[in-house]
């Protein structure tokens, strides 16, 4: 009995600690990157979804206009470039995922309908739908629920007058609580790989 409630007391000093560390970081985690400007500031796409439940802001700074970056974002889509992510870790979990780190011509023609697969087989979340785009500036991606926006995932280029830009990445979503915390705390691993990928291939000479 004692051990066992030896074990039990562990398990939840552990529960307890990871409860803790998720609070403290979320924080950090949905603004990483970012300034107080860029959090505040109004970006294409805000108005599909004016109010929603949670907001996050992510961003880094790449040493390219965003005519240069621009096509990278054309081609996101498990079925085309993949995610720029983890992509060893979402093929380990059954999600088919390509892997194409060359701007392909045929990937240059994405349409508002759209849609944006996650996974590219027959295991996959529901793909999202392009919701707005801005030639050379920002494409906005969505899922919807009877016929109203739910989500939106933002990428939205910003020049610097350094000749850099920024690449900010914003999230506005009413899908919230319960599974969606977890969900949340993995896509923040995964779009923080995914911007430095997208940096890392647009610096690339």
């Amino acid at each position: 009995m004692t051990i066992l409630l030896l074990i039990l007391g562990i398990l939840l000093a552990l529960i307890l600690l990871f409860v803790l560390v998720v609070i403290l970081l979320t924080p950090w985690m949905d603004r990483w990157g970012t300034t107080p400007a860029e959090r505040e500031a109004a970006l294409p796409g805000d108005d599909l979804l004016p109010e929603p439940a949670r907001l996050v802001n992510r961003a880094v700074t790449i040493k390219n206009s965003p005519e240069q970056i621009y096509p990278w974002l054309l081609q996101i889509g498990a079925d085309k470039a993949g995610m720029y992510s983890y992509t060893w870790l979402e093929r380990l979990t059954g999600c088919e995922m390509a892997k194409d780190e060359v701007i392909r011509t045929e990937w240059q023609n994405l349409k508002e309908g759209d849609l944006m697969k996650m996974c590219a087989g027959e295991f996959a979340p529901p793909p999202y739908i392009v919701a707005r785009i801005l030639p050379g500036e920002a494409v906005i991606f969505g899922h919807k629920g009877d016929g109203k926006w739910e989500e939106l995932w933002h990428f939205v280029l910003l020049p610097q007058a350094d000749g850099t830009t920024r690449l900010q990445t914003r999230t506005r979503t009413n899908m919230v609580g319960g599974a969606w915390e977890v969900f949340n705390r993995i896509a923040f691993v995964m779009e923080r790989k995914m911007l430095l990928t997208i940096k890392r291939l647009a610096e690339k000479k």
